[in-house]
């Protein structure tokens, strides 16, 4: 099966989470996250299979910025 991983940089450490099971594991480098999330994505499936779905949807949406101070005058 494919897996979906959405990767952020926390400070020092690259974080990967996998969409599809919630497992989160973490890397000095992108290279290190995906193959640590892999191992604990692994790991989990193996406590609690998958269920095969259709790949999740991905999009993004907009917030308007509200500074501080306007919330606060």
């Amino acid at each position: 099966m494919t897996y979906t991983a959405i990767i952020r940089k926390e400070d020092d450490w690259h974080v990967a989470e996998c969409a599809e099971t919630g497992t989160v594991s973490q890397g000095a480098t992108i290279e290190e996250a995906l193959k640590n999330l892999k191992e604990a994505t692994e790991l989990y499936l193996e406590e609690f299979p998958a269920v095969q779905r259709g790949a999740p949807l991905f999009t993004t949406f907009e917030i308007p910025f509200i500074s501080k101070s306007a919330v606060y005058a």
